[in-house]
């Protein structure tokens, strides 16, 4: 071995993505009461992960202004952080240009991927909008309405299309419809995660309600979709990036951009889930059949949320649980705090020391311990 120095001494040790490390510790624990909350995936009552039976409109919808107009148009990429990937890389040589750092919002609390994310692509400007009211375990919506107003204008703002991560918590379409004339007003570039359309409501047509309104209003933006949760293809990284243009001239331009971009980052995305989501959507009668299975995933977390709701409320844990049920899709921010979260972790029950939680990792034969444990915490915890 040559006793030169490497080239690359001085890089650091990256710290451990926190839901990686989470995961491995989960699976290194031997104990048969062990509970894995944190990990963003769909999981059984038996909590082992659904191969479903039936594996550009299904985020517009078909009868879209924008589809007819032919000023909206998908690129396909790997899976959600692909789309939202692709989407900082066009916007920061095609949008960024405008100023000389244009700022890039995203809700507090969030999916840290975010960030980082448009880091990468090279924008140094980030902010964060008020989202997440912890004292009442609701939705800052004056706050974020407060912190539109107040962004410089042409800002980009990421917004969770449905089922916000880690929250579970989405604006109503009323409050929708005021954040996105708060947008208009400041000239506000949107850009939709929609990583869990379909788990908000079980309905992808009602999950996309945010999206389509912002189209109808006349914004132009990027929808970046990930199918790995609604088709349950969480290795096939099968996700698009939807782009919403002024004009069919403007969109071609653009969408070409972006295949460029595509180009010369991975060359060409995997097409076996592909394919596997385009049969299905194409086909009236598998389509309905993946529809089924979509109400089937999101009746059973939401029979989980009014099962664990119901038990911490009979057990009289301290606190009021309403927002358990009150928030929707996958994620719950249960407002337990780091030393609760702390104290569970010794119960063997794995979750982000946010409190967010996966309900998904909720069974019917693991839920008498969790609310035992949460009740614990809360009430010997501070």
């Amino acid at each position: 071995m040559s006793s030169t120095p490497s080239l690359f001494t001085d890089v650091e040790l990256a710290a451990p993505v926190v839901i990686f490390q989470l995961t491995a510790d989960y699976k290194a624990d031997p104990s048969d009461k062990k509970i894995n909350l944190g990990v963003g995936a769909y999981r059984t009552d038996e909590g082992q992960p659904w191969v479903l039976p039936v594996v550009r409109s299904l985020v517009l919808g078909k009868d879209s202004p924008a589809i007819l107009q032919n000023r909206a148009g998908g690129v396909q990429s790997i899976s959600g952080t692909g789309a939202l990937r692709l989407a900082a890389e066009f916007l920061f040589r095609f949008y960024n240009k405008r100023e000389k750092s244009t700022a890039v919002y995203v809700s507090s609390p969030t999916w840290g991927n975010q960030t980082a994310v448009f880091k990468n692509a090279g924008f140094t400007d980030h902010r964060t909008y008020r989202y997440w009211d912890a004292d009442q375990c609701a939705l800052d919506y004056k706050g974020m309405l407060e912190d539109i107003e107040n962004a410089p204008e042409f800002s980009i703002f990421i917004l969770h299309g449905c089922a916000h991560n880690p929250t579970g918590l989405d604006p109503s379409h009323e409050e929708w419809i005021g954040i996105a004339e708060a947008c208009k007003r400041r000239n506000i570039f949107p850009v939709l995660d929609c990583a869990y359309q379909g788990f908000a409501s079980g309905d992808p047509d009602v999950d996309a309600w945010s999206t389509r309104k912002f189209v109808e209003l006349g914004f132009e933006l990027l929808v970046c979709q990930s199918f790995a949760k609604n088709f349950g293809l969480y290795n096939e990284r099968i996700g698009n990036l939807c782009l919403v243009m002024r004009d069919s001239p403007t969109l071609s331009r653009c969408r070409s951009q972006v295949e460029l971009i595509v180009r010369a980052m991975y060359s060409n995305p995997p097409n076996h889930g592909a394919r596997i989501v385009a049969t299905t959507l194409s086909n009236p009668a598998l389509k309905q059949e993946w529809l089924d299975n979509l109400h089937t995933m999101a009746s059973r977390i939401k029979a989980m949320r009014h099962l664990l709701h119901s038990k911490l409320r009979s057990k009289g844990t301290p606190g009021n649980w309403d927002h358990i049920i009150t928030q929707i899709g996958m994620f719950s921010y249960t407002g337990l705090n780091a030393s609760q979260v702390e104290f569970l972790r010794k119960r063997h029950i794995y979750l982000l020391s946010s409190g967010r939680i996966n309900m998904c990792g909720i069974t019917t034969s693991n839920i008498d311990y969790l609310v035992e444990s949460i009740h614990d915490a809360v009430t010997s915890v501070k």
